[in-house]
Order: structure tokens, then C-alpha cells, then sequence
């Protein structure tokens, strides 16, 4: 699925605190705001959308997926 980039605005000193916190306890800001926003997503999107969301990604996967294999096919061995 394609990557977003979301920015939000928050109280620095606070940021600062929390970053040094969760340093200490070995976790990541980042990590942390994604599971986050997983639980968000997951408590809030009807299971229909997620179904449907999933399937989308399956399928683009496997196009993906069949793309390559039919481009290693159709290689001359001298390209290799």
C-alpha cells in the first residue's frame, strides 16, 4: 500500500520529553505513533472497508508479483 506522510503540530517541550522517555525504554517515536494510528484504524474503519482494502493490496501484490516473473522470463541470458 502507498505511504502518506502525516505531520501534526504538538507542544515541543512535551515532544522532547516524551522522545527521551520512550528512548529510555528502548521504543521509538515513530514505531510507537504507527501502532497508534493501527489502533485507530482498527477500532474505527467498518470491517467491509478493511475486507476491501485487503483485497485491494492482494491484488496489486500479486500483479506485482506476476509482472516480475513474466520480466525474468522474457530476459536474454546475455542481459543477465
Amino acid at each position: 500500500m502507498k505511504k502518506t506522510t502525516v505531520t501534526v503540530s504538538y507542544d515541543e517541550e512535551k515532544l522532547e520529553a516524551l522522545k527521551m522517555y520512550l528512548k529510555e525504554k528502548s521504543l521509538d517515536l515513530d514505531t510507537e505513533l504507527i501502532r497508534t494510528i493501527d489502533t485507530l484504524y482498527t477500532k474505527n474503519v467498518p470491517s467491509a472497508v478493511k475486507e476491501y482494502l485487503d483485497k485491494k493490496t492482494k491484488a496489486a501484490a500479486q500483479k506485482k508479483n506476476q509482472e516480475v516473473e513474466e520480466n525474468g522470463k522474457h530476459r536474454s541470458p546475455s542481459a543477465v
